[in-house]
């Protein structure tokens, strides 16, 4: 590889995966798209913007001709799709901004490394296309997708559309599809970063329901690893499930999270639960393991550690976050100024 394409590279697991391949590939330069939507901060990858293997490119998986500028500057030897609404409460209250860029950016994606001859697509999905579980079982790669909510929806109409190309025209792709993650870099609305702020200035952790419901965790950079793998040794056509095998009620965690954080368990405020609330997730990733040559490094209680550890040490961060400040770190470092969105 020479060139890879990033979309979605200044959210959550896409940052850790641009880091990620700009340490571990010294001759490999990336190509960074994002739309700096709410979820995406550009301050993330900081640390990468003064080297000349990294290159930011602002703008809409949506827009056509902008993807298709991308790929013209130089050869690109894979795109890897993060971007993507991603927060399921949000696309209950407005499922629009979903259909949009899950469905909508990906066609435009296929289509513009069809035109390029991209010769590896890399749809990043999620676990939550296969529905819910019950008390026994776990999602392999052919359990039948049943999305429950309109964010689940939207991913398994994408993973549908990149199967149909990888059909209808030998379209070089492999899906993967991952349980809960966890780490650094993660926007602050979603449990884990949620709860540790919280926890630590003293204010309440709001459990849905009875906090029974149960996720599988995964490090993200485990994850990245497995993209890496997905990319590198996947089959065209094929998907790949990644999973930390560390499957926990949300109850347990949070009171876990109090116990490290030497908060008392007052702090939990139950909460009306989620509408259509999953009760469980859990990844089979046999075909990971036998076909990829990968495995999860991270044990829970050494990630759940160093990621309480990260949010205590950049508590700036997530207060610029909170604060909206963090939107200016675009218009500083590149001279612009972000469009309201």
């Amino acid at each position: 590889m020479k060139r890879i394409v990033v979309t979605g590279g200044c959210g959550f697991i896409g940052s850790n995966f641009v880091r990620m391949m700009h340490e571990s590939h010294p001759d490999l330069v990336i190509a960074n798209i994002d739309k700096l939507t709410y979820a995406g901060n550009a301050e993330n990858l900081a640390d990468l913007d003064a080297s000349p293997r990294y290159q930011f490119r602002r703008g809409d998986i949506c827009d056509r001709e902008f993807v298709k500028g991308v790929l013209s500057e130089a050869p690109v030897d894979a795109l890897l799709n993060f971007a993507a609404e991603s927060h399921v409460d949000r696309s209950i209250l407005d499922s629009g901004p979903f259909v949009q860029t899950n469905i909508v950016g990906t066609q435009v994606l296929l289509d513009a490394c069809r035109e390029f001859k991209v010769p590896r697509y890399v749809q990043i999905s999620t676990d939550e296309v296969y529905g819910s579980l019950g008390s026994e079982g776990f999602f392999t790669e052919e359990t039948p997708i049943a999305p429950n909510s309109p964010y689940s929806s939207s991913k398994a109409a994408s993973d549908l559309l990149v199967r149909a190309y990888v059909h209808t025209f030998g379209f070089p792709a492999v899906i993967t599809r991952c349980s809960n993650n966890y780490g650094p870099y993660q926007f602050p609305e979603k449990l884990l970063p949620l709860f540790i702020s919280n926890a630590m200035e003293g204010k309440s952790l709001p459990v849905y329901g009875k906090g029974e419901n149960i996720r599988d965790w995964i490090h993200v950079l485990d994850h990245c690893r497995g993209i890496e793998a997905a990319l590198l040794k996947g089959r065209d056509g094929e998907v790949y499930n990644f999973g930390g095998r560390t499957e926990m009620t949300n109850i347990a965690l949070t009171k876990l999270l109090l116990k490290l954080l030497d908060k008392p368990e007052s702090l939990i405020r139950y909460v009306a639960d989620r509408p259509g609330h999953d009760l469980r997730y859990a990844i089979d990733c046999t075909k990971a393991e036998t076909e990829l040559g990968w495995k999860p490094q991270v044990s829970f209680e050494s990630g759940l550690q160093a990621t309480i550890d990260w949010y205590q040490q950049h508590a700036d961060w997530v207060q610029r976050i909170r604060s909206g400040a963090y939107q200016s770190y675009y218009e500083r470092q590149y001279g612009q100024r972000l469009s309201a969105t």
